[in-house]
This record gives structure tokens, C-alpha cells and sequence, in this order.
């Protein structure tokens, strides 16, 4: 598996889009964090308290989701469009070594990446804000949480580029299943339609980013619910990269 690793880093360090995407997950987050904190600041009357500052800091992880998302989908489906994987498979005959080496890698990378556009984001928002009180403790979780929701994201692209191997079908689907489905699943009637929206792919994984009262579930309750789904995806997809001929 050693060998697995070093290949698959050389290929996800060797192309050019997973520096651009890398690089516009944390512009957005930190350029988010900015423009919100300095508008909250400015309308405010008082200081504004810690803990909003902290949530409107990471509000960008909304949008940066995506772009890892789609990080996710090309460490995979970029092989299949150039023809690669073929040889991908034939140095590496079980298939799900090779799946498996792609997520260790990638999780590894987008962690750290994550974590540290995290951290930044949280910081640009304080030096703009300057509370008076901060609760480091919670502060560290939050960011911690947001580098770990901000992967399971990209491994849930992964999983989908596994399944569909067509990048921009696997992208489209990934914000259908991010970004659109989970707003329209609030509109559902009664107590089912809540539990339904409470544990729909990201409405559950973001609580550990941006808690809600309203919800039944807790910050890694949520995260936890999340990745089930992604299991789900990437479970799959290991299944289809088995059967079918690449």
C-alpha cells in the first residue's frame, strides 16, 4: 500500500487543479470571513458577541464544501477522461487498493488544507471583530470540525466521481445532493419532513460547523450522520469500480 500512496500523492500534487482548488477553498473562506465580520462589525452597535463572530467567520465553509467536493470528483474522474485509470488498474489489479489509497491521500491533504483555511478564516474574522472574550476551547473545536466536515465533503465527491466517472455529471450531482436538496427538504410537512431535512446529507454534517437549535441532532451527531451517507457513496462506488470495466 506504500507504493499505493506515493502514487496517488505524485498524481494529486502533480496536477494543476488541485492547487487551483485547494487555493480557492481557502480564498473563499477567508475572503467570506472578511466581508461578513467587517459587515457585522461596521452595522453593529456594541462589540459583536465571540461566538457570531466565529460562526459568520466560517460561513464561507458553505461554498468551500463545494469546492472540495469537486476536488473529490477529479482525483478520480480525471483518470477516467484521459484514459489513466487503465493504467492506474494495471499497476494496481485490485481495484480496491487503488480506491482506497485515493481516499487516504486525499483525506490526508484536505485535512491539513482544511484545518489551516479554517484557522486562517477564524483569525481574519477576530483581528477584524477584536472581542473582548474568546473561548479558545470552543474555538478549536469549531475550526477542527470545519477541516473535518470540509473533507468528508470531498471524500463524498470521491465517491460520487467513482459512481458516475463523468466529472461534470458527478459535480452536478454533488451540489444537487449538497446544495440544493437539502434547502428544499425544510419545505417538507410534519415531524417526518423535519427528520428528514434534520439528517439529509448536509443539513446534518454542517451542524458541527454552524450548530442549530432547531435541530435534533448535535454538532458531531451531524458530521457522524454525514458520513454515513458519504460510507454509502464511496461503499458503492468501490462495488461498481469492481464489476465494470474501466
Amino acid at each position: 500500500m506504500i507504493d499505493i500512496f506515493r502514487s496517488e500523492w505524485t498524481k494529486l500534487r502533480s496536477v494543476r487543479s488541485t492547487l487551483w482548488t485547494l487555493g480557492v477553498t481557502a480564498l473563499l473562506m477567508i475572503g467570506i470571513s472578511a466581508l461578513l465580520t467587517a459587515s457585522a462589525t461596521n452595522s453593529a452597535d456594541g462589540p459583536v458577541p465571540a461566538d457570531q463572530g466565529i460562526m459568520l467567520s466560517l460561513m464561507g465553509v458553505k461554498f468551500a464544501s463545494l469546492s472540495m467536493a469537486t476536488l473529490g470528483v477529479l482525483v478520480i474522474s480525471s483518470e477516467y477522461r484521459t484514459g489513466g485509470i487503465r493504467t492506474s488498474l494495471m499497476a494496481v489489479p485490485r481495484r480496491i487498493n487503488l480506491l482506497t489509497g485515493k481516499a487516504v491521500v486525499f483525506t490526508g491533504v484536505s485535512l491539513v488544507v482544511s484545518t489551516l483555511a479554517a484557522a486562517a478564516s477564524v483569525a481574519t474574522g477576530l483581528m477584524i471583530m477584536k472581542p473582548t472574550s474568546i473561548g479558545w476551547a470552543e474555538t478549536a473545536q469549531v475550526v477542527a470540525g470545519a477541516g473535518l466536515y470540509l473533507t468528508v465533503c470531498g471524500l463524498f465527491g470521491l465517491g460520487l466521481g467513482t459512481l458516475i466517472r463523468h466529472t461534470p455529471g458527478a459535480i452536478v450531482t454533488a451540489i444537487a445532493l449538497m446544495m440544493v436538496l437539502p434547502q428544499l427538504t425544510s419545505a417538507l410537512p410534519g415531524q417526518w419532513g423535519k427528520t428528514v431535512s434534520d439528517y439529509f446529507t448536509t443539513n446534518a454534517g454542517e451542524l458541527v460547523v454552524i450548530p442549530r437549535d432547531s435541530s435534533s441532532l448535535g454538532p458531531w451527531d451531524g458530521l457522524a450522520v454525514y458520513f454515513a451517507w458519504v460510507a454509502v457513496a464511496l461503499i458503492a462506488g468501490a462495488v461498481l469500480l469492481k464489476r465494470r470495466d474501466a
